[in-house]
């Protein structure tokens, strides 16, 4: 008995000057290195804290709350050589004022981070809410009775004759997104709003840019005029694009060359006054399609660089310093533009049908477009010079969207159904991609079946396949991507949105419809998560689904003259993209209408 006490006695000292020991030299060693022991170092490494996200600033869209993306460009990364251009003998150079250069270094780099950081003023800025592409909605839609109801109608928009003489344009079409946005009070005290707009607590404007030539200024609660339009005096169907600072400039595109100037090119106001501050047609930039300076796509601009860039349907792809002169809250705004044109052909490609329709989507400083030869191209912004393209199935006027995993940026597209069949009617595939961002590489490619009558002219055509752009789910659906086919039935008829796997692109669900859509379908959720998807057809209806399986919550049958006594569903047509703010959704109509909805 008395060894055992012994023993344990001695192991229990032994123990107890270890541990002395220890704490002594830790100290020590700490009193060596303030900094820390490596036994300290260890322990830290071993257990990190992770960095909190930075509180939500009020001018950000809680949907993309917290950051997700790094973005980090890994030039390490090899090019997949079915992506290389120079296999297909590309030829690429800078104009800049008039003269071409092969070598180009931009002298403030852009760069482009997560798009939460993309606006400083509450609001969606530009086509798909930010550089991204990738968020039409802004705030929570609280869906508790799974209703949408009709509530206003901005009716006065007209209508204007097009270049050929062969028709008019008329209403909103594709893409055709309003724009919403929050004023600051120093800000609206500067514009020429109406006094009572001008008074309202609160007040969101929402801005739509139409096919008679003009802009539109609106109250999203009332629909009532927050001031005076502005006349461009040319037809406009792509979507504008407000300065992500904040500042009091609006950005917008003409699509045909029907000018009462006879200007053809792009425009920016000042929301200050409704002036003119700038416009430019591209005429000496040595386009391969010369002569047709349409701008239907819709820019995006380098807060930190005061960059503009803007695709062309000429082919080029501008980047523009802004030279900026703005206080805040100051009625007075200048800006210095010098126009930078990136241009490329490859040998396969004829230079007459070279353009830009689709906006561009940024990643850093790796921009993203499709152009009107089939090509899906990557742009390094800073060098202006082409790190991939991939040639895609069929011809795309889509936006590409970006999703960031696990630090690579892997970009969604889907193409029409226009030339895999001759003259008159077919069936053909429409094909969507998921796309690496960094090496160009397919990581998966589907289809679906849609019909398509290609005319003996473009004012004859009627195109299948996708037209309205895709959705990269977030929060409970950030698994799925959603794209929406159009005339699935048969020409003219049917639509499905067909939900993916994000990783192995296998169907999860699809919703049919009996009408086809050109609208892009945006994805919108509540505060605890869950989602929904909104979508716009081409007889007027509003159909609400459950994101999680594809179910049908509600639809609606919109009308034009709602509130007298001509109302009436005939004529209306969706082919413009709604954009949705808290439970408020916003639409325009071929027939000449904007239209306000609310979810319940």
């Amino acid at each position: 008995m008395l060894v055992v006490i012994m023993t344990i006695l001695f192991v229990t000292l032994t123990a107890i000057l270890a541990v002395v020991f220890f704490k002594k030299s830790s100290n020590e060693d700490i009193a060596r290195n303030p900094e820390g022991s490596e036994v300290s170092s260890f322990i830290s490494a071993a257990t990190p804290t992770p960095t909190p996200a930075p509180p939500l600033e009020s001018y950000q869209n809680p949907l993309l709350y917290p950051a997700r993306s790094s973005v980090t460009i890994d030039k390490e990364v090899k090019v997949d050589p079915e992506a290389d251009p120079t296999a297909r003998g590309l030829v690429e150079s800078v104009t800049m004022a008039g003269t071409d250069t092969e070598e180009y270094v931009r002298g403030e780099p852009v760069f482009f981070s997560d798009p939460i950081n993309y606006g400083k003023v509450p609001g969606i800025l530009t086509f798909r809410g930010n550089n991204f592409r990738n968020c039409a909605s802004f705030g929570y839609t609280e869906v508790k009775q799974g209703t949408v109801e009709q509530t206003w109608e901005f009716s006065d928009i007209g209508s204007k004759l097009a270049s050929t003489q062969l028709f008019e344009w008329k209403g909103l079409r594709w893409t055709g997104q309003p724009l919403v946005v929050q004023w600051t009070d120093s800000m609206k005290s500067s514009m020429n709003l109406k006094d009572s707009a001008k008074s309202k607590a609160g007040l969101v404007e929402v801005i739509a840019a139409a096919l008679d030539g003009k802009i539109y200024f609106m109250d999203l609660e009332t629909g009532e005029f927050t001031r005076e339009p502005i006349n461009v005096g040319a037809s406009i169907k792509g979507t504008p694009a407000l300065d992500p600072r904040g500042y009091p400039i609006l950005y917008v595109g003409q699509t045909d060359d029907n000018s009462d100037s006879g200007k053809f090119g792009m425009y920016i106001y000042s929301l200050v006054d409704g002036l003119c501050l700038y416009s430019f047609e591209g005429t000496g930039d040595g386009a391969y399609r010369s002569g047709w300076h349409a701008f239907d796509s819709s820019p995006v601009v380098s807060a930190e660089t005061d960059t503009l860039i803007w695709p062309c349907e000429n082919g080029l792809i501008y980047t523009i310093k802004l030279n900026t002169a703005y206080t805040p809250g100051s009625s007075v705004i200048t800006i210095n533009p010098e126009a930078c044109a990136y241009k490329y052909i490859f040998n396969d490609n004829t230079a007459s049908h070279m353009g830009v329709e689709s906006s561009i989507a940024l990643y850093g400083n790796y921009g993203y477009f499709v152009d009107n030869t089939q090509n899906l191209v990557c742009l390094d912004i800073n060098a202006m010079k082409m790190v991939w393209c991939r040639k895609l199935g069929d011809d795309s006027d889509v936006t590409p969207v970006i999703d960031e995993e696990d630090g690579v940026p892997y970009v969604y597209i889907g193409c029409e159904v226009d030339n895999q069949g001759p003259v008159g009617e077919f069936n053909g595939a429409a094909y969507v991609y998921k796309i690496n961002g960094l090496s160009g590489e397919v990581v998966w490619q589907t289809s679906e079946a849609c019909y398509t009558y290609n005319g003996q002219t473009s004012e004859t055509d009627q195109s299948g396949g996708c037209f309205g752009n895709p959705i990269v789910g977030k929060r409970t659906i950030g698994n799925l991507v959603i794209f929406s086919y159009s005339m699935t039935n048969n020409l003219l008829s049917g639509n499905k949105l067909v939900a993916y796997d994000k990783t192995l692109g296998t169907l999860v669900w699809e919703y049919k419809m009996n009408i086809y859509s050109y609208s892009s379908p945006v994805d919108i959720y509540d505060s605890e998560g869950n989602a929904y998807i909104l979508i716009g057809d081409s007889i007027g209806q509003i159909h609400l689904i459950n994101a999680s399986n594809g179910k049908r919550v509600t639809y609606i049958q919109t009308s034009r003259l709602f509130k007298t006594d001509k109302k009436t569903s005939s004529g209306v047509c969706f082919e413009a993209s709604p954009v949705v703010w808290g439970n408020t959704v916003v639409i325009g109509t071929t027939s000449g209408s904007v239209f306000g909805l609310k979810i319940s």
